[in-house]
């Protein structure tokens, strides 16, 4: 489908714009969002008539989401999800989450302006790009644990992704040293009766 876009879109165009999309993508999103026109000679016309309105008003849209983006850049959320001892979530954190995240703390953003390719599925600090206008956009962090006092470790720099890792080869170095303990007090003990052996095998000799 041919359409006129009324407003700059990344990846497909300035506003005025003629350009050809897909059908499902133009009906479904482009055109109920008020974001472009089918092309013809009547919404041409009507285009023109409109730009002037058109640009003033991406202006301020554009002004506000600046406003917005101070605010946002740089802001650390918590998620708090259950997760395995490695870190994979028993679940994911979607951009529909993430939505009902900012609204809590008093942001509006779209789900269509959260760039996640695909849910967040591990533990872990993940850096989320937000894009609330096509030329203005901003980084958040999604702080993902399985507690609030986790997430402040995090936040602090600690991995825990790899705690369970490395609390498992400290518990198997420890479990070694007894070993290795074990058998050297064996080996100090069966020396110790060698040698109680011998004396007592000499002082019978002498004896005789």
């Amino acid at each position: 489908m041919d359409i006129i876009l009324l407003e700059r879109i990344a990846k497909l165009g300035q506003m005025g714009d003629v350009i050809r999309v897909r059908d499902g993508y133009a009906r479904n999103y482009l055109l109920p969002q008020g974001k472009a026109l089918r092309s013809t000679d009547a919404n041409r016309k009507k285009f023109e008539s409109q730009r002037t309105d058109l640009e003033a008003r991406d202006l301020e849209r554009r002004s506000e989401a600046e406003g917005v983006a101070v605010k946002l850049d740089g802001q650390s959320f918590v998620v708090v999800r259950q997760a395995g001892e490695t870190g994979q979530l028993y679940g994911s954190v979607s951009a529909r989450d993430l939505v009902d995240i900012f609204g809590t703390n008093g942001f509006k953003v779209g789900r269509a302006q959260v760039e996640l390719n695909q849910p967040i599925k591990t533990i872990g600090l993940h850096k989320v790009t937000i894009t609330l206008h096509a030329e203005v956009e901003t980084v958040i962090t999604v702080n993902v644990a399985r507690s609030e006092d986790e997430a402040e470790r995090q936040a602090r720099g600690e991995d825990l992704t790899t705690g369970f890792v490395e609390d498992v080869e400290e518990v198997e170095e420890a479990a070694d040293a007894d070993d290795e303990e074990g058998f050297n007090e064996a080996d100090n003990s069966a020396e110790s009766d060698d040698e109680t052996s011998d004396e007592e095998t000499v002082e019978d000799a002498e004896k005789e």
